[in-house]
């Protein structure tokens, strides 16, 4: 910390009751109130030095040898006014980083300037902070933080500036080096190693980082947010501080000043506002590169943003920067609060709009088509000859081929992401409404998901959590779930859900009975159809065909007419199945004697239901070859 001692002599002022004197052998001949306090002294050495008050002396009129002068703003108050009187003085006054700013607008005020006196002490004090205090790095932060009481006066004097590039050139120039840690702060936050004892919302910060390239992080996280704000903006534009540097002392800024923010926040509207505001200035400086700041820290800002109920564009930039890196998220992440709900004390209420913002950001970045091999050449002669132009074309396609490779992989993690959190979210979220519940999980396209045991999961939970859906509803949600992409303990547990409507049931058994027909070495007991309908389970390419093939054909071959009456005799390792399908197929019947009691609809209804051959009794009717061939070889 540097200093200056301007003056010699010793202090002579002294305090009677509420009046301060100055020990002369000259009786005071001038009163100045400065602020309910008030000072007698002389007018000789204070007129010589300071224009202002020779004006004002020169305007008031003389009263009994004593005149009176009133300072009712003087910038500082009594203890910026008593530096300068003793300066006028020759009492020895000492300048540091502490009360420079103080003294040079109190000087300013006076108008304390080379045009009175030579060496005045506007002359000094400039002198002093250009050559001293601006070129340490602890002395410039605490002349930028002492601008705060005086923000008119050091904006119009330039201090402000002058600290705040003073502060980002020493940053650019030492971005990373610990050369120039003499640390502002020191109150238990930084330990011997230089680390920090420092959290967001619960989670810590990386020690070892911060001290080897956050050196100068913690410094400036003892600013206010305005000035925080313009220093960073210096440092940004500086240019040659790594992003990731910057994204660190963000992340430090927030744990500092952003409070625990949950569901229970509670606070008045003033404490709201000054966080909204220190809110939205952090995500105006958050760098532009993608991956530079942690995607749990920023949906724990866009958490901390929907409590606070920041601005729109703040909470879709925040969503829009998510998108970017979605697949580093976890399910805990992205359980944000809904602002808007009635109970403040309902944790169980999830803002899923914004999630589904999140989504389409997250698709927007890659597309939606799995990755593709660069197209090939197709005469040897042409590969030959090929010119340097095309040689960069396929570097092109390689870069292309890489970065395709790369979104897909993102988006089997996303996949994971969306069907963890539709788990949570279907058993927390007792309100949730089926259509965004679908609008989540058509989000992702369908290569994404290389099975659907979670999303069966996810559905599960749903159905139980809402038993009042009806068949429509039901067969609605569950059109979202691929049965030919379940594992055998999701169709051994799916064949006996009574929560799921019967197509998807005998869709299960199904596909679980030509798996293990597979397995069993019985591929050729299989009907045409029914083959192309596994290969196309091995071949998603040729799913669509081979449903198209097997729900369009016209000419039914003799072993897909079996009956579902021969199911009752079947003695194969799936009877309790079975037998939870025939219950569901009873229940279709009570249902179709409710609807058609007359008989006659009922009648041609039934008859349809038997001879459609995408029906689910036609679908299960094809299982009957499978099991009675292999009964008949044991």
């Amino acid at each position: 910390m540097k200093f200056m001692k301007l003056g010699s002599r010793p202090d002579t002022f002294y305090s009677t009751e509420t009046v301060r004197s100055v020990s002369s052998e000259v009786s005071s001949d001038l009163i100045i109130q400065v602020k309910g306090s008030r000072y007698l002294l002389h007018k000789f050495p204070l007129l010589s030095k300071c224009l202002r008050l020779q004006r004002l002396c020169s305007e008031t009129p003389e009263s009994a040898h004593i005149q009176i002068v009133q300072l009712p703003d003087f910038p500082g108050g009594v203890e910026s006014f008593e530096l300068c009187a003793k300066f006028c003085y020759g009492i020895t006054v000492t300048l540091s980083a502490y009360n420079i700013v103080a003294i040079r607008c109190g000087a300013e005020y006076l108008q304390m300037t080379e045009e009175v006196e030579k060496g005045n002490l506007i002359y000094k004090i400039e002198v002093f902070l250009n050559s001293c205090i601006l070129h340490g790095w602890r002395d410039s932060l605490t002349a930028l933080q002492t601008t705060k009481s005086f923000p008119v006066w050091s904006e119009d004097l330039g201090i402000t500036g002058r600290c705040i590039e003073s502060i980002a050139s020493k940053v650019a120039s030492n971005p990373t080096k610990v050369s120039l840690l003499h640390s502002y702060s020191r109150r238990g936050g930084r330990d011997d190693h230089g680390s920090i004892n420092g959290s967001l919302n619960g989670s810590e910060l990386d020690h070892k980082t911060v001290g080897r390239k956050g050196w100068w992080a913690e410094d400036l996280a003892q600013l206010g947010i305005d000035l925080y704000w313009r220093t960073m903006i210096a440092v940004k534009s500086s240019g040659k501080v790594p992003s990731s540097l910057i994204g660190h002392a963000l992340r430090i800024y927030a744990s500092k000043w952003l409070p625990n923010i949950s569901k229970q926040f509670e606070c008045d509207e003033v404490v709201a506002s000054k966080h909204r505001l220190l809110l939205e200035s952090i995500v105006s400086l958050l760098p532009i590169e993608k991956g530079e700041v942690s995607c749990s820290f920023l949906l724990k800002l866009l958490k901390a943003a929907n409590i606070l109920k920041a601005s729109p564009s703040s909470k879709m930039e925040l969503a829009r920067r998510v998108g970017l890196q979605l697949e580093e998220a976890s399910v805990g992440d992205l359980l944000i609060p809904f602002s808007n709900s009635s109970t403040a004390d309902d944790e169980s209420v999830y803002d899923v709009d914004v999630v589904i913002t999140i989504l389409e950001q997250f698709m927007l970045q890659g597309g939606q088509t799995p990755p593709t091999s660069p197209p090939r050449m197709k005469g040897g002669f042409d590969r030959r000859r090929r010119s340097r132009s095309a040689e960069n074309v396929d570097l092109m396609f390689q870069e292309s081929r890489r970065s395709s490779s790369a979104s897909h992989s993102s988006k089997l993690k996303v996949a994971k992401l969306v069907d963890g959190y539709l788990q949570r979210v279907a058993k927390d979220y007792t309100n949730l409404p089926m259509s965004k519940f679908i609008a989540i999980a058509e989000a992702i396209p369908e290569f994404s998901r290389h099975d659907h045991d979670d999303l069966y999961k996810a559905i599960d939970i749903y159905l139980k959590a809402h038993p009042e859906l009806n068949k429509s509803e039901r067969k609605r949600l569950c059109r979202i779930l691929d049965c030919k992409k379940l594992s055998i303990e999701s169709c051994m547990h799916a064949a006996q859900n009574e929560m799921l409507p019967l197509r998807v049931v005998v869709q299960v058994l199904f596909f679980e009975q030509a798996r293990a027909a597979i397995a069993g070495g019985q591929m050729t007991d299989l009907p045409s159809n029914i083959k192309a309908l596994l290969a196309g389970h091995k071949n998603p390419a040729k799913a669509a065909a081979a449903a198209s093939f097997s729900t369009n054909s016209s000419a039914v071959q003799p072993e897909d007419q079996w009956s579902v009456s021969g199911i009752n005799n079947n003695k194969s390792p799936k009877s309790s199945n079975i037998s939870t399908l025939k219950m569901k197929l009873d229940e279709e019947d009570d249902d179709l004697d409710e609807r058609y009691p007359n008989g006659v609809e009922k009648s041609s209804k039934l008859k349809s239901f038997s001879m459609t051959p995408n029906r689910p009794r036609r679908m299960f009717s094809k299982l009957w070859p499978i099991s009675r061939s292999a009964s008949e070889k044991n």
